[in-house]
């Protein structure tokens, strides 16, 4: 799932704090009158547009100009407004809508009437074990959906179709996940998995799955964390990128295709920025702006101009103005400085926002649009611009 960091206007155009978010900046911003947009897969409804009919090209979602958190997943989406509200549509076969039923919804529903959301994340994979997360401004950690393998953090494995707090703690700073695991980040640099381990992608050296959150080491410098499918990677505050779970196709970066039960670095470099984990692969930015990818490539989702797959990082063309990525399925969208949104991968169901339904294994423009200040790719795509 996709970090979104502090943003700076200049020259009327909203651009990355790059220095801001290599300190972990612990003040999260989005340009005010943000409109919602969305493309791609709508069989549940998950774009949010009122029905199920798949759009090739980006679609505002209402009128409604103030949104501030988005995730997108692969049949069911979910979204924070700057009043603090929270809201949500597509599939809800297992509650994860958090509407305490399981109607689905194919426009936005807001979640009870509480205004103190902050942040969102949706599970990106497998239609059949959603689940959704959120924080709320006073740092408490709230769960509910699909729970079959403990996931939700709630020391149980009940299903749940309403928020529910993860504990007492009031410090949880970012929470990812994917498929059936949890990655989240405390404010004191601590960071902690749970859910399904049967490839370590826990971090705790072992196999186990844990139904409530367990601390993966005693570090206190984790800047952020991306959970992918049965693999987690991170970044630590002195720009060291690391991996650990799943790599049958070389989805951790390692250079080879071994799983690992505990964090492993990646490299010996020291200037990664944000990483984004997908389904078998791995995008990344560093501080200098290039963007990197690696694993899984049969559509294309590397942006390397081909379908290789790759065990080590492998720069995306030569461009150093990359500021924001988000690896979906078998999609990858990034944003750059100028505030111009790119994508590639897979595009049969049009989420690639090209107007065709034709794939690109290089990175390629939507739209013309110089204002897009987050995204979030599933298998449907979410996208928020100041236009």
């Amino acid at each position: 799932m996709p970090t979104v960091y502090p943003y700076t206007q200049y020259s009327g155009i909203w651009k990355l704090n790059a220095a801001s978010a290599a300190q972990g900046a612990g003040t999260w911003a989005v340009p005010p009158t943000p409109k919602l947009f969305s493309w791609g897969a709508n069989t549940y409804g998950q774009l949010g547009l009122g029905n199920i009919t798949s759009y090739s090209s980006p679609i505002q979602v209402g009128s409604l100009t103030n949104w501030s958190s988005i995730s997108g997943g692969n049949v069911f989406s979910g979204a924070i407004k700057s009043d603090g509200t929270l809201w949500m549509w597509g599939r809800n076969q297992q509650g994860q809508l958090g509407l305490g039923n399981k109607t689905n919804y194919s426009s936005p529903k807001q979640v009870g009437s509480l205004t103190n959301w902050s942040k969102i994340t949706v599970t990106i994979e497998n239609a059949a074990t959603p689940t959704t997360f959120a924080i709320k401004t006073d740092g408490t950690l709230w769960a509910w959906g699909y729970n079959a393998f403990g996931q939700l953090g709630l020391g149980n494995t009940t299903y749940y179709s309403s928020p529910k707090q993860i504990g007492g703690l009031t410090s949880w700073l970012q929470v990812s996940s994917h498929y059936s695991h949890v990655a989240a980040i405390q404010t004191n640099g601590t960071l902690w998995t749970w859910g399904y381990n049967v490839s370590g992608q826990l971090g705790q050296g072992n196999t186990v799955s844990y139904s409530s959150p367990k601390q993966v080491g005693l570090l206190t410098t984790w800047l952020t964390v991306s959970a992918g499918y049965q693999a987690t990677l991170a970044i630590k505050t002195d720009g060291t990128l690391w991996s650990w779970g799943a790599n049958f196709l070389g989805g951790l970066g390692l250079n080879n295709t071994t799983s690992y039960s505990s964090p492993k670095q990646v490299g010996t470099l020291t200037n990664w920025l944000s990483v984004s984990s997908g389904q078998d692969y791995t995008t990344a930015i560093k501080t200098n702006g290039t963007l990197w990818t690696w694993g899984y490539n049969a559509n294309g989702q590397l942006g390397t101009g081909n379908i290789t797959n790759y065990s080590s990082p492998k720069q995306v063309g030569s461009l150093t103005t990359w500021s924001q990525i988000s690896a979906g399925l078998t999609v990858t969208a990034a944003i750059k400085l100028d505030s111009t949104l790119w994508i590639w991968g897979s595009n049969t169901t049009g989420s690639l926002g090209q107007g065709t339904t034709t794939s690109y294994s290089s990175p390629k423009q939507v739209g013309s649009l110089s204002s897009w200040v987050q995204i979030s790719a599933g298998q449907s795509v979410l996208g928020v611009a100041k236009t």
